[in-house]
């Protein structure tokens, strides 16, 4: 059981991150929903979610990936598979996620493959990459139905699953929790004779 201490501490803690997950959205120029930005929180601090019985099929998975790295494709920068978001979108799938992203997200990703194979012939992981991009247009330029939610949320769990990742944030962000030195016992005169606490 936790104590007031330990229930204030983990508060202070979710804030942080939560502050850290909007900033990077900002500087993005994405919104996430807050609930979305919630269960991330309480994923990485290993709170339990719903508990969906269903993660993502090897097809599913192999649809995820190749539609993930159409979002954040590898540059001189790592991709969005390179960091892992492909397996992050399956966890928050199964343990995270309520029923009714859990099961936008498979059928959203069953529908691309079905619109792949009406349009092109192939599954979308075989299609070249401007294939890809125009199918996913297309899904993105249909705002009101459900094919439009699921892309959002897709795109919302990429950018989630690649900033809050352990590569992005110590070789992309160059996350530095004490920027410089700390010193915590220097002679006053090594810092110009001020006392600071006059």
């Amino acid at each position: 059981m936790k104590t007031d201490a330990s229930v204030h501490s983990g508060s202070v803690a979710e804030l942080t991150r939560r502050d850290a997950i909007r900033r990077a959205a900002l500087l993005l120029g994405v919104a996430f929903s807050p609930s979305l930005v919630a269960r991330v929180v309480r994923a990485q601090e290993g709170y339990p979610g719903p508990a969906n019985s269903v993660g993502l099929s090897p097809s599913e998975l192999e649809t995820a990936s190749a539609l993930v790295e159409r979002i954040i494709p590898r540059t001189d920068t790592p991709g969005a598979i390179d960091v892992g978001v492909p397996a992050f979108i399956n966890v928050m799938c199964v343990g995270y996620l309520t029923k009714e992203e859990h099961d936008l997200i498979l059928d959203g990703l069953v529908e691309v493959e079905k619109r792949s194979a009406s349009l092109q012939g192939r599954s979308f992981s075989k299609l070249g990459a401007a294939e890809q991009d125009s199918l996913l247009r297309a899904i993105a330029d249909e705002p009101q139905g459900r094919m439009g939610r699921f892309f959002r949320q897709i795109r919302e769990l990429t950018i989630l699953g690649y900033f809050t990742s352990e590569e992005v944030g110590k070789n992309v962000l160059h996350y530095n929790p004490v920027p410089g030195g700390f010193d915590a016992c220097v002679p006053i005169a090594d810092v110009g004779n001020v006392n600071w606490t006059r």
